[in-house]
């Protein structure tokens, strides 16, 4: 346990100095004029696929990657707000499982990713049926 900590001390210390002498030789750089201002993060507004990660952040299933609501002709499963997803019963299981299959494959991530937004959790029996989906899609 003390070698972890040590390690992330020293991987500490490694990432504030590597840092701090970026920062110190960018101010270098512009005193001498060589540019004309201190880089700046750039936010990226395109939401296609860029190809530089593993997982396109287009197909992600994480909520927070977009904020936007896109429904699937799926309106109806709103009234499904806030029940847990081991509540469900075989025909409202069905509701969903047909909205999954009339649905091209690569809308699946994005309509898991609506439903979240929604609070409308899936239905713990279609959840292996959408991991494979997504899976075959992105492997």
């Amino acid at each position: 346990m003390i070698y972890l900590i040590i390690g992330l001390l020293i991987l500490g210390i490694i990432a504030f100095l590597a840092g701090f002498f970026r920062e110190k030789k960018l101010k270098k750089l512009l005193a001498r004029g060589e540019i004309v201002e201190l880089p700046n993060i750039q936010q990226v507004e395109d939401m296609e696929c860029c190809g530089q990660h593993e997982t396109c952040e287009k197909e992600s299933l994480l909520a927070a990657v977009s904020k936007q609501i896109e429904y699937y002709n799926d309106e109806e499963l709103d009234r499904f707000r806030g029940k847990g997803s081991s509540a469900y019963l075989p025909d409202e299981i069905e509701e969903f499982r047909e909205v999954l299959y009339t649905m091209r494959e690569e809308e699946v991530a994005g309509w898991v990713r609506s439903l979240q937004l929604r609070a409308v959790e899936i239905p713990d029996e279609l959840k292996d049926e959408i991991f494979l989906i997504i899976g075959e899609r992105r492997g």
